[in-house]
């Protein structure tokens, strides 16, 4: 279920601080899971060889309501990303609302 979060130039490459998550629905209540973080390497995404789990983070049961704000999860990468890579990120668990998934970073 992992899905396309960041694309390194094709010349240069880039660079990704930080991923982060945030639970997406207004109201309910999501289940626990794990966000993980992939690196491909421009090659076909079904190909294991072509991908390296690069980090996981603990993504917390959310409560969410319209008068109260809900946890950012971050996860630091700092990391330089080779040119034509890829980075994917997936649930380690189906959710009921969803997570929104972004990437702090860019291309050189």
């Amino acid at each position: 279920n992992a899905k396309l979060i960041f694309t390194a130039d094709a010349t240069n490459g880039g660079f990704v601080q930080q991923v982060r998550a945030k639970c997406a629905a207004l109201t309910g209540t999501s289940a626990a899971s794990v966000l993980r973080i992939f690196l491909n390497n421009g090659s076909a995404v079904g190909t294991p060889a072509n991908n390296a789990l690069i980090g996981e983070v603990a993504l917390p049961a959310v409560a969410n309501t319209v008068v109260a704000a809900t946890p950012d999860i971050v996860y630091p990468l700092n990391i330089a990303i080779p040119a034509g890579y890829k980075l994917y990120a997936g649930l380690g668990t189906a959710v009921t609302t969803g997570w929104v998934v972004s990437v702090i970073g860019g291309k050189y």
